[in-house]
């Protein structure tokens, strides 16, 4: 390798069949340190929904953090309590759709049942409220027969739903950070 650091060093192509070994070699060698860094980048997304009420009684990072908590107060494993934190960071960027955001996100780390669950936990919470907006509450039934509709049901009525209290005793950001870490690395053998 020339003495240009990996991060220097850049692909030559401008179209992608101009792509050769070098331009890929080139790619992966800094792959590696950006996909490492992914949950340094998720933390900083998190900590934007901090002092984001959007007119609730909580900030949407006290929300996710009391999820979090709740969930791993009760025993759950970490990838399910990483699920819980960051199951509304896209409230940001997909105010239609927040959990195919969070899904996206984590994909690649959880199981099918979390996957399922972060996809489509915002149709099971509308159980609370949809019909206040003159919608269907019992729009999740149409997933009834999903073998995740009991998994995302528990996760709703023990974690998500009850997640609103400005008094419960709530776990800080720090204490999950190295569970994010954990179960956010990938390895690339």
């Amino acid at each position: 390798m020339s003495e240009q650091s990996v991060t220097e060093q850049r692909a030559t192509f401008r179209r992608f069949d101009e792509c050769t070994k070098k331009d890929m070699e080139i790619i992966g060698q800094n792959l590696r340190p950006f996909a490492e860094a992914l949950p340094d980048r998720v933390l900083e997304h998190l900590k934007l929904l901090d002092g984001d009420f959007g007119g609730f009684n909580v900030d949407r990072l006290a929300h996710s953090l009391q999820t979090a908590t709740r969930a791993h107060r009760d025993g759950r494993d970490e990838e399910y309590v990483v699920c819980c934190l960051l199951h509304d960071i896209g409230d940001t960027l997909g105010s239609y759709d927040h959990g195919a955001i969070a899904a996206a996100i984590l994909k690649p780390f959880v199981s099918e049942a979390n996957l399922w669950m972060l996809e489509n936990h915002t149709v099971f919470q509308g159980y609370y409220y949809f019909d206040h907006l003159g919608g269907d509450k019992n729009a999740r039934e149409v997933h009834k027969d999903n073998p995740h509709y009991e998994h995302t049901r528990e996760f709703i009525e023990k974690y998500d739903m009850p997640a609103f209290d400005e008094n419960y005793d709530t776990m800080p950001l720090s204490d999950f950070e190295p569970m994010v870490r954990r179960v956010m690395t990938k390895d690339f053998g």
